[in-house]
């Protein structure tokens, strides 16, 4: 029996690293196993944040991969933040080191008011003529864009006007209602080009994927005719790989993956200085480790507090490294962003976190749709923003060994994701 084929649209492939790529290449591993063959379309010189050759291992020999070239506006931002030419941009507004507020502010103001939907736009026109033509002798069943960067929907939008072909534009993050978006100092006239940009994709799209409930919600409200929700997982080959790691010898918290402004949460440290000043053991035990992009915010915190002797940072680590990571940990930090939009957040960290069959500590709201997902699969504490003795209680005890949290995340697997996926698609045929 042929494949039915699917035509995936996405900035983020290996070699880019980083959570925005794992979707995409594991469905992309996995959809052959639930006759779709799925076709790349991506980026050849994207900007991206992280590096990691290693997903490149992942790509499916008997797929194509169609890398088109893309030209970005960094140069210039680079250039007006006095920043150096090989910097990587970080997403989520971290940044590293010192900001000049003066050029970082006008530099956001460009960013959202010029570059609408967003700095991938000047591949939008390319990219629709190139596919175009590659449509016209290539059979496709479905188009599928991933958001963000939230132009790869209006490449898919056209498409399915010009070809009148079935497509699924998927959301792993919110477009407006993004955590940042009133950061974006818009104008009336931005703000409306927006928000009608995301009706048009909402509202023409055949399916609207959600990785989360609150946030498939949320797109009803903006328009979307049909919605589903496809959480983001951990792949079963990725833990498996990775033979029997030993705990560290010190009481160790892990917090991975990018740590941005609103992420971090003063209750934290608080609750970390406290502990150690008043237990010598707790003290002479503890290690807090950081993996991944950390704002200047957080340092400065952490020298506030006088934390620096328990602190340790690693910049970047592969995706492999990063499971081994959180394996040795004995205990799984999940900073939720403190934001409007918090309740529907779910970071994709979480999933892994629970694979690893280590506990997690999510600082968060009780309500939101990552403290559903840890309560049902046992995987973990919630302590709200504001909740500074259960914070501390709660650290305690794992560090006392008071708890036996043994998570299951069975029905988060890659495969399993990937058998819903391909339902849907057979569903809109």
């Amino acid at each position: 029996m042929n494949k039915k084929k699917v035509l995936i649209i996405t900035y983020y492939w290996p070699p880019s690293g980083g959570a925005g790529v794992q979707r995409w290449l594991k469905f992309t591993k996995y959809l052959g196993n639930f006759n779709w063959q799925p076709i790349i379309y991506t980026v050849k010189n994207g900007e991206f944040p992280v590096i990691d050759v290693e997903l490149e291992k992942e790509v499916p020999d008997n797929i194509e991969v169609i890398k088109q070239p893309i030209w970005e506006p960094y140069k210039f931002y680079k250039k007006i933040t006095g920043r150096k030419k090989d910097d990587k941009i970080n997403t989520g507004f971290i940044s590293e080191g010192k900001k000049s507020k003066l050029f970082e502010g006008l530099s956001i103001w460009v960013r959202g008011n010029f570059f609408i939907p967003d700095a991938r736009k000047f591949w939008i026109k390319p990219s629709i003529k190139y596919l175009s033509n590659y449509i016209s002798n290539n059979k496709i069943d479905v188009i599928i864009s991933s958001g963000p960067p939230h132009s790869c929907h209006l490449i898919a939008l056209e498409l399915k006007n010009k070809f009148s072909l079935k497509w699924i534009a998927d959301f792993r993050d919110p477009w407006t209602n993004i955590d940042f978006y009133d950061k974006l100092k818009l104008s009336k006239y931005a703000d409306k080009k927006h928000k009608s940009l995301e009706r048009k994709v909402l509202t023409n799209a055949d399916v609207i994927l959600s990785v989360g409930r609150t946030l498939g919600e949320e797109l009803k409200d903006l328009g979307a005719k049909r919605v589903e929700i496809i959480e983001n997982g951990y792949d079963t080959e990725d833990i498996k790989s990775i033979e029997k790691i030993d705990l560290e010898s010190k009481f160790t918290i892990a917090h991975i993956g990018s740590f941005s402004p609103s992420r971090n949460h003063p209750i934290l440290w608080k609750a970390l200085t406290e502990l150690i000043n008043t237990n010598n053991e707790f003290a002479a035990n503890f290690k807090l480790k950081l993996v991944g992009k950390v704002d200047v915010s957080v340092f400065e915190e952490i020298k506030k507090n006088k934390l620096n002797d328990y602190v340790i940072h690693i910049p970047y680590l592969s995706h492999k490294d990063v499971i081994k990571e959180q394996r040795k940990s004995h205990l799984l930090l999940l900073s939720v962003n403190n934001t409007p939009n918090a309740l529907g957040i779910v970071t994709g960290k979480v999933f892994e976190y629970m694979a690893s069959g280590r506990p997690t500590l999510v600082i968060g709201p009780k309500n939101g749709d990552v403290a559903k997902i840890i309560k049902e699969c046992n995987a973990g504490i919630i302590c709200e923003f504001d909740e500074l003795n259960k914070l501390k209680e709660t650290i305690l005890s794992f560090y006392n060994k008071e708890h036996s949290i043994v998570p299951n995340a069975e029905k988060y697997s890659r495969l399993e994701l990937t058998e819903k996926l391909a339902k849907t698609l057979n569903n809109i045929i």
